[in-house]
């Protein structure tokens, strides 16, 4: 049965925009963590307890200016990246909360992040219209893939690590090959901006979320549209596939996280415990929780029947 079953007020100073969800793993089992990014300037490392549905709060990461836009973990779930409106990408130690490396992206250059699966590299949208690749061991930036078109709000990697997808203020949707850096399919569908998308954890499918109110479905191999979704009473912004692979949640300036079929394209559960619009949603590695961010400052945990 879905659920709210933690909820953490005042979780930041100010609105928190980004989330993460990372798992390390070791012979003694294993510790996830949440991972928080806010307009107050912080990142937060939250470790999550389960059994006992606790949040314990970690670390406080300090360092960012302007606020921090975004936030991702890798999938080994060590080392955190977290972008901030000065433009500056910081990563961090999950163990020790260490600042490892800052990489100075340039003027209007980094807003949304993602690590690639392997985290040698983070992907980095631009104002510009540029997604921009860095190596994570050096900081350099490696390749420059140009959508032509402008500002990227939104990124992610395809699970598999071979394409890179990217949404546009414009709504406009851009995906690349990772390896060749070439431009492969430019969907369209969205009248208004893109602030979220991902693939399906077996990267056939892309997931949109438009402030046009509407969520749609891509097969990226064929480019086409596969589905169009609508319920969101306003903005949709950000979008989480569950590993699953059956379902998927939404967030909204509605102040809604929804959770939806894939299969039927149906809403199965709408949660409406967020007292203001929910920036972020991400799932835990194993599916079994959610997680949901918010304008209102609060952090809230669901559980989700598997």
């Amino acid at each position: 049965m879905y659920s709210l079953i933690t909820k953490k007020e005042q979780a930041h100073e100010d609105s928190i925009w980004s989330c993460a969800w990372g798992a390390k793993y070791n012979t003694d089992g294993g510790t996830e963590h949440i991972i928080t990014g806010s307009v107050d300037d912080t990142v937060k490392i939250w470790k999550w307890m389960d059994p006992g549905d606790k949040l314990e709060l970690r670390h406080t990461l300090e360092g960012h200016q302007l606020g921090v836009v975004s936030v991702d973990v890798t999938q080994k779930g060590n080392v955190v990246a977290s972008s901030s409106l000065n433009s500056q990408i910081r990563l961090w130690d999950v163990d020790t909360s260490k600042q490892i490396r800052v990489i100075d992206a340039g003027p209007v250059d980094a807003w949304t992040i993602c690590f690639s699966p392997d985290a040698k590299h983070l992907a980095s949208g631009s104002h510009t219209g540029k997604v921009n690749l860095f190596n994570t061991e050096t900081c350099k930036k490696e390749a420059q893939l140009d959508t032509r078109g402008k500002f990227a709000l939104s990124i992610a990697f395809s699970p598999d690590g071979k394409y890179i997808a990217c949404g546009a203020i414009d709504g406009i949707i851009n995906v690349f090959d990772v390896t060749s850096e070439r431009l492969l399919h430019t969907l369209e569908g969205h009248a208004m901006p893109i602030r979220g998308l991902c693939f399906s954890p077996d990267s056939t499918l892309l997931v949109t979320a438009s402030d046009d109110s509407h969520i749609k479905i891509y097969n990226v191999q064929q480019a086409n549209l596969v589905g169009t979704l609508s319920g969101h009473g306003s903005w949709v912004l950000n979008v989480a596939f569950s590993p699953d692979r059956t379902h998927f949640a939404s967030c909204s300036s509605d102040k809604t996280v929804k959770i939806w079929e894939l299969a039927t394209r149906q809403c199965i559960h709408t949660f409406l415990d967020h007292q203001d619009q929910v920036w972020c949603v991400k799932y835990n590695p194993t599916g079994t929780r959610l997680m949901s961010v918010s304008e209102d400052r609060a952090l809230h945990v669901y559980n989700c029947p598997v």
